[in-house]
């Protein structure tokens, strides 16, 4: 069976193991586990923020940030699909308290017109406006890479008023990858950047929240309040060094891979796709004008060994990632192509 239904699917391979075998630990509720250490100090490096603080997913990254950067009562804005109000159950108003402005964005960007217009004026009526938060690569946008002027551009909106800025970077070192840019070059502009080591950097668990030291001191209480705390943590830590040191120039691979696919796709009859719009490994295509839905396409790509996931009730995902070959690419190609030529 193919799997291209997330890049969350990867197992680590067997010197992410060894490693994990061999992993120095401690307890890192006192601060003490010298591998968790190791791997905040790295990703703090890498994005050139002052400290970084490991938890165990890319939903406790952002909800803490949320929480770290709001009181009860006040809203955030964020992109229409963003994963932060899409995919984490709630959490921002169970957990913070907070309504979010929800803009339509166009493949997941947002201008920074948009942002201006949404910020609630200085109305004891309203409430007040302190945070956003940006997707950078964009999942439901279909893996996009946020440009950096449109994020400049809200930066320079959103400091003069007090408004924070949230990086939901999951899939960040792809946009890395993609275009050259450094993590710390797109880190630089937020108060806040997670990043998750268990997607396409193959990692089994985990994910960084990266600030400056005071903001990680405070982030460190709430990651124990919200359940978050760890103890012998470095074997877990072990896999997403082991992730940093090698899997991060690799996504290039999987974006190659991800673009095999959509031009397959798009020589398909009744599919729509723009090949143009595939910049790093996720491939969304509708399937509207086939007359199937989504679960009865998907039915028949299992049937043939190939596992996608629905996006709406007429449009699919792809996501390659490390775990599948050139070879299985080329195999779901012609798998795709039995089932939709048909």
């Amino acid at each position: 069976m193919i799997d291209l239904r997330s890049d969350t699917v990867t197992k680590p391979s067997p010197a992410m193991r060894e490693a994990m075998a061999t992993a120095e630990v401690g307890d890192d509720v006192f601060g003490e586990d010298p591998t968790v250490n190791r791997l905040q100090e790295t990703a703090a490096r890498l994005l050139g923020k002052e400290a970084a603080l490991f938890v165990p997913s890319g939903t406790m990254a952002n909800q803490l940030a949320v929480r770290l950067h709001t009181r009860p009562g006040d809203e955030i804005i964020v992109e229409a699909g963003a994963h932060v109000v899409r995919y984490e159950s709630g959490a921002a108003a169970g957990l913070s308290g907070v309504q979010t402005c929800w803009l339509q964005g166009t493949r997941g960007i947002l201008t920074v017109e948009q942002i201006e217009a949404a910020i609630r004026p200085p109305d004891y009526h309203n409430p007040p406006t302190t945070l956003i938060c940006l997707e950078n690569t964009h999942n439901r946008g279909g893996g996009t890479i946020y440009p950096l002027d449109p994020i400049k551009a809200i930066r320079k909106a959103a400091e003069p008023r007090g408004i924070a800025m949230h990086l939901d970077g999951a899939r960040l070192f792809n946009a890395v990858v993609a275009t050259g840019i450094p993590a710390s070059e797109y880190a630089r502009h937020f108060e806040t950047v997670s990043f998750c080591l268990s997607k396409g950097l193959g990692a089994p668990v985990g994910s960084l929240i990266c600030a400056d030291r005071e903001r990680i001191t405070k982030l460190r209480r709430l990651r124990k309040m919200f359940g978050g705390g760890m103890r012998q943590a470095g074997i877990l830590a072990a896999a997403g060094l082991y992730a940093l040191d090698h899997n991060i120039a690799r996504l290039a691979e999987d974006h190659v891979h991800a673009k095999t696919l959509a031009a397959t796709l798009a020589g398909l009859p009744g599919l729509r796709i723009n090949p143009d719009h595939v910049e790093t490994n996720i491939v969304v295509f509708d399937i509207g004008e086939t007359r199937r839905t989504a679960d009865e396409a998907l039915a028949a790509l299992k049937a043939e060994g190939l596992l996608l996931v629905p996006f709406s009730p007429t449009t699919l995902r792809a996501v390659t990632h490390l775990d599948v070959s050139r070879g299985q690419i080329e195999q779901a190609c012609a798998i795709l192509k039995k089932v939709f030529a048909a």
